[in-house]
């Protein structure tokens, strides 16, 4: 798997930011590893990943849990970059958020130790929330990358999505620290808000299903979602992609476009970069819809 701009690792291949990074990747000329959770008896359906352009010859799908975080090290083997994509996600509380919190931490830690060790991996790009930022129970006009959500806070919410927020604030902080204790490796975070648009995978992604309700005006949801900071899967893609090729991203990068109503989350950082939005709000939505619609679940 050499040739092009060289390989790289996405974990999470499944996901839809995953999966439609790895679309991107190999519009772009790198040959992709991907990891899966393991898949007994391989009843599941991955012709979506393996019938993407350039898939056959440029995409290797390779089985790892982070339960396991050894199991990354032949995903990371002979890359030159890793997009640290998957994350725990557990919003019926099946498990206790410390448990959803280790598992994300010590995967995250495991996949750096295996990039320090490859000797080959030169820069990992993490993945983060815009909940590792805004949770913090004060009034901000606008906040940034320096701004970090406060744990206790998070959990006085009892939401059922608490193990998710906690685990993506303590994580992005694990990785930096790491990071700062590793100069041979540069590790850099993306920190997108509410991903919206078209999908690869094969059902639609929690996030379309949930802004449907702003559209639709649904009573139960649609009055605490209206002011969703938002962003379009595709820029999404395109970010990590340019800070990983980007010689001067460093550190975290707040990564917002306008929603519906004036946005509190700055992107100062990584448009002073020279990153450029392809796509507004309008085509956000028209483009989750389009799809449901082609897809069926319209």
């Amino acid at each position: 798997m050499e040739g092009g701009k060289g390989t790289v690792c996405v974990t999470g291949g499944t996901g839809y930011i995953g999966s439609w990074l790895i679309m991107r990747l190999l519009d772009h000329g790198y040959h992709v590893k991907t990891t899966v959770r393991s898949n007994p008896g391989h009843k599941k359906d991955l012709s979506f990943l393996t019938s993407l352009s350039g898939a056959s010859e440029k995409l290797k799908i390779i089985e790892a849990d982070l339960d396991d975080p050894e199991s990354f090290v032949i995903a990371v083997e002979g890359c030159v970059g890793v997009f640290h994509v998957a994350t725990p996600i557990d919003f019926e509380n099946k498990e206790e958020e410390e448990i959803v919190t280790k598992r994300s931490i010590d995967g995250a830690i495991g996949i750096l130790k295996a990039c320090v060790d490859s000797n080959t991996v030169k820069k990992v790009v993490y993945t983060s929330s815009s909940s590792a930022v805004i949770l913090n129970g004060k009034d901000f006009d606008e906040m940034d990358e320096t701004f970090w959500s406060d744990i206790d806070y998070v959990k006085s919410l009892k939401s059922n999505a608490a193990s998710y927020m906690v685990s993506k604030t303590l994580t992005e902080k694990a990785v930096l620290e790491f990071s700062e204790k590793h100069d041979l490796l540069e590790v850099v975070t993306l920190i997108p808000p509410f991903v919206v648009g078209p999908f690869i995978c094969p059902k639609p992604p929690g996030s379309v299903f949930s802004v449907f309700n702003i559209i639709f005006g649904e009573k139960n949801q649609s009055s605490s979602m209206s002011c969703l900071d938002l962003v379009h899967v595709d820029d999404v893609a395109r970010a990590h992609i340019f800070i990983f090729e980007h010689p001067e991203a460093k550190g975290s990068s707040l990564f917002n476009m306008e929603g519906p109503k004036q946005p509190c989350l700055s992107s100062k950082k990584l448009l002073a970069l020279g990153f450029e939005f392809k796509y507004g709000v309008e085509e956000m939505f028209d483009d989750a819809i389009k799809c449901c619609i082609e897809k069926g679940y319209l």
